[in-house]
């Protein structure tokens, strides 16, 4: 039985700085005895930086953080590179000219072993016996971990915590580590920090998703609709989703390389006494994706429908849209062509009870619903965005029968289906929940990095941004009569 005093840890809009370039900000989480935490996230969201914060490590600049666990057993590369420069600095203090094998395997479990039984269970469970006159610098990776694992355990940790429980152990080892650690959680509060999904321990019972050092959510594991929708975020953020190609038939006309994509020029909307916005210009070129911001009555939407000629006022403007001047004769589809649209005006006007794939198609025909026969090129793009949007299991589900959320996700990968050369998103996470508006975000953000098309994102809130978005226009409320 491993005894432990831990009593709770609990952070209060705690930001903790770490160095110049890194802290963790606004950090609201309560860890209990019993609990067993996972922490997960892409690589550089802080995940172990908020690992170690639990043993008070880092400079807390501003909230509060109370019970740090002091007798942590630490099972990570941090916890490894502070033997190996332990070593070191043994190696530069001898003065002999023998060349120095490191401290043995077995000094280095004995100087923090506390409980000599546990201690030659794990020795006989791990095969260590082999290993314990062998000097440290001379461990393999494998050996090293199961080195450290040892220690940690053994040493009646308060609280264990593993960076990477099934890091650099063979198939053999990751079997026998997850069983141990199965054991030793229901006996120690335990924190794992888990870099894969599908390696989340089944005796986890709580997550924590990090995301560019903010604490993005908190779920219990039992809750299933939780947990789907923070597998499909981890897959959108970190698997290495490439944009499915364009449908040779149906992708849009190539545009003259030197001209911008839109071009807009001391433009004006009014409605009798009422000033939407004057004096605007506005250039969009190829590859420059725009944050469009601003409060309710300044005019997004109608600076947008402008550009698509939903406007009655875009033949008053001096507008140039793909190489056309609006009014000069151009159709509809001569502009549309060219043009992915997600609003929540088209969410809503989306009622047909058609398969999910059949609506992602739909893109091709930019039809609500679908009457035209897809052709094989198009059904396996459809099904690659499924796919990337984690939904290829559901392909046949009737799109009235997922959430709005999911909804939403799909309606912006048929806006991007025929690869266009604009997207524009007008607020695609109005009505959504956090978990919701993330797996949004995630989205254009993938968007934004891996395919030809421009982005214009439109939204309420300045502070979402997305990484690939530098250009930003904030129409303001002042002229707003």
């Amino acid at each position: 039985m491993i005894s432990t005093s831990f009593k709770g840890t609990v952070f209060k809009e705690a930001c903790i700085r770490f160095n110049e370039s890194f802290s963790l900000a606004d950090i609201n989480w309560r860890l209990e005895p019993g609990q067993v935490w996972a922490i997960m996230g892409a690589s550089g969201s802080g995940k172990s930086a908020l690992a170690a914060a639990l043993t008070g490590a880092g400079e807390l600049s501003s909230g509060t953080r109370q019970g740090t666990v002091v007798n942590a057993g630490v099972v990570s590369l941090e916890s490894q590179a502070a033997l190996i420069e332990r070593e070191r600095l043994r190696d530069d203090s001898d003065i002999t000219d023998q060349i120095n094998q490191g401290t043995p395997a077995r000094e280095m479990l004995e100087e923090v072993s506390k409980d000599p039984d546990l201690l030659a269970r794990l020795i006989e469970l791990f095969r260590l016996e082999p290993l314990l006159d062998r000097g440290f610098r001379k461990l393999s990776s494998g050996e090293t971990r199961k080195l450290l694992f040892t220690r940690a355990l053994t040493s009646r940790p308060d609280m264990l915590i593993v960076d990477g429980p099934f890091e650099g152990l063979d198939a053999q080892t990751m079997p026998l580590v997850s069983d141990i650690l199965k054991k030793v959680s229901s006996e120690t509060p335990m924190l794992l920090v888990i870099n894969r999904f599908d390696e989340l321990p089944d005796f986890v019972t709580h997550i924590a998703l990090l995301e560019k050092g903010h604490l993005k959510t908190t779920a219990e594991t039992s809750d299933k609709t939780a947990m789907d929708l923070i597998a499909q975020l981890l897959h959108l953020k970190t698997a290495d989703i490439k944009i499915p190609r364009a449908c040779p038939v149906e992708s849009s006309p190539p545009l003259n390389p030197g001209e911008p994509l839109v071009n807009i020029r001391d433009a004006s909307v009014r409605y009798t006494d009422n000033l939407v916005f004057e004096r605007l210009d506005w250039r969009i070129d190829a590859g420059q994706h725009w944050q469009l911001t601003g409060p309710n009555g300044s005019g997004k939407t109608s600076l947008l429908n402008l550009i698509t000629g939903d406007h009655p006022q875009c033949y008053n403007n001096d507008i140039f849209v793909f190489g056309y001047q609006r009014g000069n004769g151009e159709s509809i589809w001569d502009i549309k062509q060219h043009i992915g649209y997600v609003s929540s005006a088209l969410h809503w006007d989306y009622r047909v009870s058609i398969s999910c794939k059949n609506i992602i198609i739909s893109g091709y025909y930019d039809s609500i619903g679908l009457y035209e026969k897809a052709t094989d090129v198009q059904q396996e793009i459809a099904m690659q965005w499924l796919q990337i949007l984690g939904f290829e299991q559901r392909a046949t589900q009737a799109f009235n029968q997922f959430s709005y959320g999911d909804q939403r996700l799909l309606l912006i990968a048929r806006a991007m289906v025929k690869h266009p050369h604009l997207l524009i998103l007008d607020e695609p996470c109005f009505g959504l929940d956090d978990m919701s508006r993330q797996l949004v975000l995630a989205l254009i953000e993938k968007i934004c990095a891996g395919s030809e098309t421009t982005v214009v994102y439109v939204n309420h809130h300045a502070q979402d941004q997305i990484a690939g978005i530098n250009n930003y226009l904030a129409l303001g409320s002042s002229l707003y009569r």
